[in-house]
């Protein structure tokens, strides 16, 4: 069975918490090795996302309905 995919923040909280359990400073460092690999992982998870969000909204419907990338003339 296949793991259902996290939201985008789903993660953010996910991550939160990992680093609020580490800033404490209590957890054993083969658990903290752990932890933070987890959150590295989380970390690319959310960078993926968030570059696949900024592709989207970066493209502009043409009127005959193709896409393009959307440029701001200066």
């Amino acid at each position: 069975m296949k793991e259902k995919e996290l939201s985008f923040e789903e993660n953010i909280k996910k991550l939160e918490g990992i680093v609020k359990e580490l800033e404490t400073g209590e957890v054993p460092l083969d658990m903290a090795i752990e932890k933070f690999t987890e959150a590295c992982d989380i970390a690319k998870v959310c960078d993926t996302k968030l570059k696949n969000a900024t592709d989207s909204i970066n493209k502009i419907l043409n009127t005959d309905g193709t896409l393009s990338e959307f440029k701001i003339e200066e």
